[in-house]
């Protein structure tokens, strides 16, 4: 009898790595993870918003305050308590002409050195301050409302000096549908408020300004246009004579993912985090793409907390952090 021999093969099985692919960052040059970990994952800390916005850490409280532009609200949050009211009208008491629905709320915050907070009103179309206390019933006080005698548009973002002076975008995101009703500026503007009261005039030319931080060392303003079809870009002015000079171009990445250029801050190593598409760009004082942090959706805005421990990101729906280094 013949014996019937069996043959086992023995398949050669790759080991892969214990450290898996982390899909929420792409790294681009090493040099930013002395700031961000390749690991770092998103958080997501709340939802069911419409479009939230003017992301702002309250060190005093530890919380983060944030608007929501169409519920024409401020909301906090903490580890603690999660999402609360907080101030309600933000944007929109009939200080200005402006339309009864859409995007009539606060949008970008601010504290002046009093720590009150200083608003950008999409409905009231101008800058204003009121207490950094809860209120049904705030009480808001113009700083500027107009240039040249002609109402804004309606003010969406500022950074502000050492000194007190006040940058800020003026897109026409108030104005329902971009409707030319109650408009009385025809263009879109990029603006200097000096604490003696002079309005400045930095740029027209700009179709969506929106997101604008200062440099470190407070030489250049960097300004986001949100206008994903036609000019995706950051643009930087010195703040010396208003100088423009293209930073960043984001055409090519505009046409692969979903997300515009709008809210952005600086890092205190000088690296900016900026809203775009995909999601969360940073990007090196020269200009260089260094990551993105990848949410694959639009979202609006970002700021750290003040000892940089997390970047926490507004979408249109939710709120949500990333860990730094």
């Amino acid at each position: 009898m013949k014996k019937l021999i069996i043959t086992f093969f023995l398949i050669p099985v790759i080991l892969l790595s214990q450290e898996t692919t982390n899909n929420d960052i792409s790294v681009f040059d090493d040099t930013v993870l002395s700031i961000i970990s390749k690991n770092a994952k998103i958080e997501i800390l709340a939802d069911s918003f419409i479009v939230a916005e003017g992301p702002l850490w309250d060190s005093n409280k530890n919380r983060l305050i944030f608007t929501d532009v169409r519920q024409n609200k401020i909301f906090t949050w903490d580890e603690n308590s999660g999402v609360k009211d907080y101030i309600s009208p933000s944007g929109s008491t009939g200080h200005a002409p402006s339309f009864s629905d859409g995007g009539i709320g606060a949008n970008g915050l601010a504290f002046d050195k009093n720590r009150n907070i200083i608003l950008c009103q999409h409905g009231d179309r101008r800058l204003a301050f009121t207490s950094n206390v809860k209120s049904k019933n705030p009480e808001f006080t113009t700083i500027v409302d107009n240039f040249k005698g002609k109402r804004f548009n309606s003010p969406n973002d500022l950074a502000i000096s050492r000194n007190g002076d006040i940058y800020f975008t003026d897109p026409p995101y108030g104005f329902k549908n971009f409707s030319d009703k109650y408009r009385e500026i025809n263009f879109n503007g990029v603006y200097k408020y000096s604490k003696n009261g002079e309005v400045s005039l930095i740029s027209k030319d700009m179709s969506r300004p929106n997101g604008i931080a200062l440099s470190i060392d407070e030489k250049y303003i960097y300004v986001n246009n949100s206008d994903p079809e036609n000019d995706p870009k950051i643009l930087r002015f010195k703040t010396s004579n208003f100088e423009e000079k293209l930073f960043f171009d984001g055409t090519e990445l505009s046409k692969k993912y979903p997300g515009g250029f709008d809210g952005l801050k600086l890092h205190s190593s000088g690296n900016i985090f900026t809203t775009g598409p995909n999601g969360i760009l940073i990007i090196s004082p020269k200009g260089k793409l260094l990551a993105i942090i990848n949410y694959g959706k639009k979202i609006t805005n970002c700021n750290f907390d003040d000892k940089e421990e997390y970047l926490y990101v507004t979408g249109f729906d939710d709120i949500s952090r990333i860990k730094l280094k």
